[in-house]
């Protein structure tokens, strides 16, 4: 069985050792989008946080 497109040039071998590294991978992601909502202030996703969001509340 042949593999589809780019993945061609990669071998199963190659393969296999990728597929153990997704759960890594993805909290890895999971982190560095939580550092750049700390970093950048992102009020569009901070005002859901339970805690952090006491800075943004706006009075009626």
């Amino acid at each position: 069985m042949a593999l589809p497109g780019p993945l061609r040039t990669i071998g199963k071998k190659q393969i296999e050792i990728m597929s153990r590294w997704i759960g890594t991978s993805m909290a890895f992601g999971a982190t560095a989008g939580l550092g750049v909502c700390y970093a950048t202030d992102w009020k569009l996703v901070l005002q859901y946080l339970p805690y952090y969001n006491g800075k943004f509340v706006t009075e009626e």
